[in-house]
């Protein structure tokens, strides 16, 4: 695209395709590299030549301030999978403390049932 007005128009068009989440060309991140990608030009037309239109692409992105719907998606599963593990976090816990808990029945069985003043068949006797 050597034309000047031609690579402004696909820049404009593409700038409105990522910002509205339906990359044609590009992975729909929201940087001036997929920008790049996505109007089919050289990075260096944005930085150079059409800085203008770089600086609008930048200004509409923070004003969007959302995450672009190609990645939605993937952002839900990251919530999911947060919620998931905070989930076997605390089970995890509860789960240790009720280890810890029997470690210490066990720990006082095994102590009152070794005490050298019980006589040697103490349990014997004591069956009916």
């Amino acid at each position: 695209m050597a034309d000047s007005a031609a690579e402004r128009a696909a820049i404009r068009a593409a700038t409105n395709r990522l910002i509205d989440g339906k990359p044609e060309r590009s992975t729909g991140a929201l940087t001036i590299l997929q920008l790049a990608v996505e109007a089919d030009v050289k990075r260096w037309v944005l930085t150079h030549k059409h800085t203008d239109l770089a600086a609008e692409f930048k200004r509409r992105v923070r004003a969007h301030d959302e995450i672009p719907s190609a990645f939605q998606p993937l952002d839900q599963r990251a919530k999911i999978a947060e919620a998931a593990n905070e989930r076997l976090r605390r089970e995890n816990a509860r789960l240790r403390e009720q280890i810890s808990l029997y470690a210490q029945v066990i720990h006082e069985l095994t102590t009152e049932r070794t005490r050298p003043n019980m006589p040697p068949n103490f349990h014997e006797v004591h069956q009916v």
